[in-house]
């Protein structure tokens, strides 16, 4: 299966493209630190600019937070959890660390496949 990747759009010609990378890439949002043993937010949201389908042939199926090679957590989704409105599915994961982090996002999109973010460090202090 190709897993396709982000593009930064302020570089690519013609909106249909940018709309096509934007509204299907993973994003991970975070601080850059985290305290060892304390609860850690994390935002893996689809889509910076632009707004991805929620039909029923054409949604984002899942979104899966990573830690380099390990997978931390998933959330799947169902057709129509958007309210069958073009938006930015995203959800906020809680993770405790205990070492340095290196934060990816995977989603999938049941019409143009696995999308993966680019990878985000998290610092980790005592």
């Amino acid at each position: 299966m190709k897993i396709n990747k982000y593009q930064d759009i302020n570089t690519i010609d013609g909106e249909a493209k940018k709309d096509y990378i934007d509204r299907h890439s993973a994003f991970v949002y975070c601080d850059d630190s985290a305290k060892k043993g304390e609860k850690f937010k994390v935002k893996v949201k689809i889509g910076d600019a632009y707004s991805h389908p929620d039909d029923l042939d054409h949604y984002v199926a899942w979104l899966q937070l990573w830690d380099g090679e390990k997978m931390l957590t998933q959330a799947n989704f169902s057709t129509g959890i958007l309210g069958g409105e073009a938006n930015q599915a995203e959800v906020d994961f809680y993770v405790v660390p205990s070492r340095k982090m290196k934060l990816t996002a995977t989603a999938y999109c049941t019409k143009h496949g696995l999308w993966h973010s680019d990878e985000k460090l998290v610092e980790i202090a005592e």
